[in-house]
């Protein structure tokens, strides 16, 4: 790590979507460095673990009361809440874009210095070339990516007022409680299927373990305002092929059972008349890049923050994987559109028997 002096931690830390699984993840991660939390989600707080010891209050982070009441009395705000891409357009436009200004001018009004904001590297469409750094042009595939582009330009639009905003662009993050579309692929390997694969598998395609995550917004929460007032890229050090980072979970479920293959031009057609018809039960990005390289340089943020990622693919795949199989009581009745939830497996749950 760079031999930099720390400014004093937070004391009082409002996180945004603080229900959801980046929030959940994020706010034991604060806990644990004896940090106090306020959440503010549109969702109730339900996390047995944590309920009693933090703030939570229920409210829209487009609605300005409500975050000007969860920013008050906070040093530091962490800007995780977002829809996701299963949202409406609206929803995730206004939320994405709205809902960021809202956050960042209550921050202002509160003299609160620093806001962490948690973009995405949807921000980068469908590249190129590999890998991509921090400097490259941002190309919004769908409303998702788009809001997202919009949310940083806001975020620039405050940096330049004053206000210190670093942001992070993660990759694909998965950890305990994350469920959505890894659920699916889970369900599979639990029940002793194999993992169709969009494409050959061959394509390189970088994940993040959500302890890393947490491990970039706590230094950006720590270090000087002059290293941190910046854009940084954030994924594993350490992975190899779709097809070999997912087979580690078949490996460690225990059936003998593989990744298989497949052209990738006709499943992609297939999937896009299933998304019309409403039985698909993933988005364009996911099966429009499954098939394609998909990693970031992360030089910037191990040289300027001293990032160290600890987990590779195959440690946060595994790591996940075994969250579900211990929790799955409690959600193997549930679906939706959240990354707390499975997702329902649509078109794909006939396709199972097969594998």
């Amino acid at each position: 790590m760079p031999q930099q002096t720390t400014r004093p931690g937070p004391h009082r830390v409002l996180v945004t979507g603080g229900a959801g699984f980046t929030g959940i993840n994020l706010v034991r991660f604060l806990l644990e460095q004896g940090v106090a939390v306020r959440s503010l989600d549109v969702a109730e707080f339900t996390y047995a673990d944590c309920r009693d010891r933090i703030e939570h209050l229920v409210g829209d982070i487009r609605d300005p009361a409500a975050v000007d009441r969860a920013a008050a009395g906070c040093d530091l705000v962490v800007h995780a809440a977002m829809a996701l891409p299963l949202y409406s357009e609206r929803d995730i436009m206004t939320t994405g874009v709205d809902g960021t200004r809202t956050v960042l001018a209550a921050a202002e009004r509160h003299g609160i210095g620093r806001v962490v904001h948690i973009s995405s590297t949807a921000v980068y469409g469908v590249p190129d070339h590999h890998p991509l750094v921090e400097t490259d042009e941002l190309v919004g595939v769908g409303p998702y990516g788009q809001a997202k582009i919009e949310a940083e330009h806001v975020c620039a639009e405050f940096r330049a007022r004053g206000l210190v905003v670093p942001v992070l662009r993660p990759k694909s993050f998965i950890g305990p409680e994350r469920l959505g579309v890894f659920a699916l692929l889970y369900d599979w390997a639990k029940d002793g299927r194999g993992f169709p694969m969009i494409g050959s598998g061959r394509n390189r395609y970088q994940l993040l373990d959500i302890a890393d995550l947490c491990q970039a917004i706590w230094l950006c929460a720590t270090l000087p305002d002059g290293t941190v007032n910046d854009v940084f890229n954030i994924g594993a050090g350490e992975f190899t092929t779709m097809g070999r980072d997912w087979q580690a979970v078949l490996d460690r479920a225990g059936h003998g059972k593989k990744v298989r293959g497949f052209p990738a031009w006709p499943v992609i057609r297939t999937l896009r008349l299933l998304d019309r018809l409403h039985l698909s039960p993933l988005y364009p990005w996911v099966y429009e890049t499954a098939a394609k390289d998909s990693f970031v340089s992360i030089e910037k943020a191990e040289r300027v923050l001293g990032y160290r990622p600890r987990y590779s693919n195959q440690d946060a795949l595994i790591r996940n994987f075994e969250w579900y199989l211990d929790h799955l009581d409690e959600f193997k009745d549930q679906s939706g559109v959240s990354h707390r939830v499975p997702w329902k497996q649509g078109a794909l749950g006939l396709a199972k028997r097969f594998f």
